[in-house]
């Protein structure tokens, strides 16, 4: 990428299923973690975590997330969607800072 270019937007969508009976705090943790940058924004749905800025920003982030809930909970499994571009507008769906 040259100095000219905006860097790449990226947006994705995270699934976390734990593999434990007690799946609630390794969720929240996870995505308490990536609500911490400032630079991207987290919507949250009853399903999944949709984080949405720049490519790798986001890419750093979910990669240290995804070490530190294995590290804190045990295995865990991710399921993650990555398109390139801001979808935000197409997501009627999420509420960003809402979580159930």
């Amino acid at each position: 990428m040259n100095d000219a270019q905006a860097p790449r937007k990226v947006s994705v969508e995270v699934t976390l299923y734990p593999l434990r009976g007690d799946y609630i705090p390794p969720i929240d943790a996870f995505i308490d973690r990536v609500k911490q940058v400032d630079r991207v924004e987290v919507r949250c749905t009853d399903l999944s975590t949709q984080v949405f800025g720049d490519h790798e920003l986001v890419m750093d982030l979910l990669r240290d997330g995804i070490a530190e809930s294995w590290d804190a909970f045990g295995d865990g499994a991710f399921v993650l969607k990555v398109l390139p571009g801001d979808l935000r507008g197409i997501a009627p769906d999420s509420k960003p800072d809402a979580r159930a």
